[in-house]
């Protein structure tokens, strides 16, 4: 195809990617990068629904398109998104980048007499500035010329973590708490609470990697010189009808909150497809957070807000590869809750499972690929015999390596969210950390090349009235292979997660 020279086209996708219509749309961020990259290769003709879902999106090796429409979805979704850039922002750029309908491959137009190369930042022109990967701009400068429009500068990651601790912060108005029948409490979350601060660059490992206080060397020799640790909850995402009543949907691409979906879709993908087709006009829902993760949340930022770190709160579809480069992340959640758990649940002898995922809550398990005496193959909730409440919930600690040497991935997940509240408790207690301390000690788990452990923790969190935790006790540690520290496919080129 005749299309611009291949510069010229990237520094249109960089004002695309900086603009305001652009600057929140992380997964449309993502797949433009990935389509113009596309174009340009030499695969570019043979481009397929697949190949994005698998290089794009970080769809497993074994990606169905016909079961799962995110590629469609998104790509619709990109093509509304360029429409409203160049009827705004866009409007007086020098290249046109579209993607035809009933097509994944952008074209590319150079209009006659608009915008200006890079280096000329004229009346008219948009502002172009150095981005990372991720979309946001580098450090330097941008002067707006008289007459221009207004830039809109997008900080870059270190400097977004003191301005992005808890995007979405956990409603809570009045005393009443909503609860739901699957355990959810009502968790929307406010974006980019402001802070004048940003992130402090200096090694954590001088102040605490020796410290006398068990659970910040702990966490100082897991998480090295990185100042802003990512927290990523769990994102489960529901359909809404009109009366507020909740529908879980764990398959398939959702569209933003409130956005229609699809009938197909619906009945499809949720979890009861025969009530949903009872329940009239159903929209996205994606603000629900368990009030267990609730509390792991706060329980991980109290402790790096005492260590002098400005962690990130974020969902966990909003984790980006830059992200997964820069930072070290902790992961809240089961795969049953997390999209990005999911992405990297295979990692070792213990996995979550759900042998019936639409037959209802608590049935989920921890599966235990490698027994050891005195191990179960599998656990599971437990409940009151007499009045079955729950009294006994499962969790997993694992620590991984991330995408990149250096970076870590934890995860503190359980079977209900109580359980994550539980990980969380024991992974940030003295008594908890001596415990993993021990068990890591006596089985010679150690670090290599100066890095932590790498390990499965499993846990039992007790419970008083179903949801109240008591505290939970180390069952057994498993450590993680060599061959079992691989991460999904396309993890470090791709996106990190949806």
């Amino acid at each position: 195809m005749n299309y611009p020279p291949q510069e010229r086209s990237e520094r249109q996708m960089q004002r695309i990617l900086q603009s305001v219509a652009f600057r929140n749309a992380h997964t449309l961020q993502q797949l433009l990068q990935f389509l113009v990259d596309q174009a340009y290769g030499p695969d570019s003709e043979t481009l397929k629904e697949y190949t994005i879902g698998v290089g794009a999106f970080s769809r497993p090796q074994d990606f169905d398109p016909k079961t799962d429409p995110i590629v469609r979805v998104q790509t619709h979704r990109l093509r509304q998104k360029l429409r409203e850039y160049y009827g705004g922002e866009g409007k007086h750029d020098p290249i046109l980048i579209e993607i035809p309908k009933g097509h994944y491959l952008p074209t590319f137009a150079a209009l006659a007499g608009h915008g200006h190369e890079e280096g000329d930042e004229g009346a008219g022109a948009s502002l172009i500035n150095h981005v990372g990967s991720n979309g946001a701009p580098g450090s330097g400068s941008a002067v707006q010329a008289s007459g221009a429009r207004s830039p809109v500068l997008t900080e870059t990651k270190n400097q977004q973590s003191g301005n992005r601790i808890f995007r979405r912060v956990a409603l809570a108005i009045g005393t009443a708490a909503v609860i739901f029948a699957a355990g959810f409490w009502l968790g929307e979350m406010l974006h980019h609470v402001s802070s004048a601060s940003s992130a402090a660059s200096a090694s954590l490992e001088p102040n605490f990697k020796h410290s006398t206080d068990a659970v910040k060397a702990f966490w100082a020799g897991l998480l090295g010189n990185d100042p802003s640790p990512i927290i990523a909850h769990a994102d489960a995402v529901f359909l809404l009808d009109s009366h507020n009543d909740l529908f879980w949907f764990p398959h398939g691409a959702s569209d933003y909150r409130g956005a229609p979906v699809d009938p197909h879709l619906a009945e499809e993908f949720a979890a009861d497809p025969e009530l949903v087709a009872k329940a009239g006009k159903l929209y996205y829902e994606d603000v629900y957070l368990g009030s267990g993760d609730l509390v792991a949340v706060s329980t991980m930022s109290n402790l790096f807000g005492q260590m002098g770190l400005k962690p990130v709160v974020e969902p966990g579809r909003d984790l980006t590869p830059d992200d997964m480069k820069q930072h070290n992340v902790i992961l809240i959640g089961s795969s049953f809750q997390s999209y990005a758990v999911s992405q990297f649940n295979t990692v070792g002898d213990f996995t979550f499972v759900n042998p019936d995922p639409k037959g209802g809550v608590w049935r989920g398990i921890i599966e235990n690929a490698h027994p050891r005496p005195g191990e179960k193959s599998s656990y599971g909730t437990e409940r009151d015999p007499v009045t079955g409440v729950l009294k006994t919930d499962h969790a997993l600690i694992t620590v991984q390596p991330g995408v990149v040497p250096g970076r870590y991935i934890v995860d503190l997940g359980g079977l209900d969210t109580t359980g994550c509240a539980g990980a969380a408790m024991f992974a940030t207690s003295a008594t908890g950390v001596e415990e993993l301390a021990k068990a890591l000690a006596t089985q010679k788990i150690r670090g290599v090349n100066g890095g932590p452990p790498l390990f499965q923790a499993l846990l039992s969190v007790r419970l008083e009235k179903g949801d109240e935790v008591l505290g939970a006790s180390l069952i057994t540690v498993h450590p993680l292979t060599t061959d079992q520290k691989q991460l999904p496919a396309n993890a470090s080129s791709g996106s990190a997660v949806q």
